[in-house]
């Protein structure tokens, strides 16, 4: 349920009226806009007088809300949520690039990667330490030692790290980790979301490999159910009866998302597409369908990577689709 303030309302009036609310063993989500304020009632809604709360006078209209996803939904938080990490925003009209290696291989590997993307105009530094592989045979990732890297490349850049957490047992290393990502594998791994949720770091939740939109939405409920509402959605392709490209590259996703939360939504093309000759397409693609980021996977050698080298750009590849982003964005800006 929704109840939407009239302007002029006074904070004495607004903090009676959610006082009032609570006594309900109601939780109060307050989203203060320039004309109106927007109170979000979650819980056993239905004990709320609607005739009574509408008869009020600093009370415009109330609504319920249908969808299940209450704290993610836009309904509740008519403006975009811009999540902050270091230098770089996310959402609201602030656009950032995420670039870097599939996994962190070494240190030489990834302060090259590091230093070349953030020379292209990258915001964020992405890097897996923990790979979440297909076959148990594959390269796994550096885990502790990867974060370790990862924070030096931090050191010698400056540029924000953001890299996957895939184990709740595993969330101590990522105490110095500005953003933690949760896999496509792992979007409905409901006690990981639960404990990202006690934290205070920004989470990058990707789109299962078969998940719905609402299924998405849902899981970043988990999380901002526990508190935390620094969640970036990403569209990183669904799995379709399409053998083409790695995965099917759902971009009517970002506009239909932008349409039901608040939330910064950015697309990772190197997944969706698993090769590399389609990820600056696809990329300039998402920038027009409105994403608020994009995800790009960049190897200094990808004929020789060791995780994922078929989808990755190189450093010099990376700096064209760049550029051609900055002015894909200043024409429909």
């Amino acid at each position: 349920m929704i109840a939407i303030l009239k302007h002029g309302t006074t904070p004495a009036q607004l903090q009676h009226l959610v006082g009032w609310l609570k006594n309900m063993n109601l939780d109060v989500h307050i989203s203060e806009g320039s004309e109106v304020t927007v109170l979000g009632l979650i819980g056993d809604t239905s004990r709320v007088d609607m005739e009574l709360l509408k008869s009020l006078d600093m009370v415009e209209t109330v609504k319920r809300v249908s969808e299940p996803y209450k704290q993610a939904n836009r309904k509740f938080h008519p403006k975009d949520t811009i999540v902050e990490v270091g230098s770089a925003r996310i959402g609201g009209g602030y656009f950032a690039t995420i670039a870097g290696p599939c996994s962190v291989e070494s240190e030489e590997q990834i302060i090259e990667v590091a230093q070349a993307v953030k020379a292209s105009g990258a915001t964020i530094l992405r890097g897996g330490a923990f790979k979440p592989r297909t076959s148990p045979y594959a390269f796994q990732g550096m885990k502790g030692e990867g974060i370790r890297l990862l924070l030096e490349a931090k050191k010698a850049t400056g540029l924000p790290i953001v890299t996957e957490i895939m184990n709740i047992s595993a969330l101590d290393l990522f105490d110095d980790v500005d953003i933690i990502q949760v896999g496509a594998r792992n979007m409905q791994n409901f006690d990981l979301l639960k404990e990202l949720g006690k934290t205070n770091k920004p989470i990058l939740l990707k789109r299962g490999l078969a998940n719905t939109i609402q299924e998405l939405l849902m899981s970043a409920e988990y999380i901002m159910s526990e508190g935390n509402e620094k969640i970036i959605l990403c569209e990183r392709g669904i799995r379709t009866f399409e053998t083409a490209t790695r995965n099917t590259l759902d971009l009517s996703a970002v506009p239909v998302l932008h349409s039901l939360t608040h939330l910064p939504v950015v697309v990772d093309p190197s997944h969706a597409t698993g090769k590399a000759d389609l990820v600056a397409p696809m990329a300039y693609a998402a920038v027009a369908s409105g994403a608020d980021g994009l995800m790009i996977e960049v190897h200094n050698n990808p004929a020789c990577a060791m995780c994922d080298g078929a989808q990755s750009l190189t450093p010099a590849q990376f700096d064209e689709v760049a550029h051609h982003i900055a002015k894909i964005r200043e024409a429909i800006q």
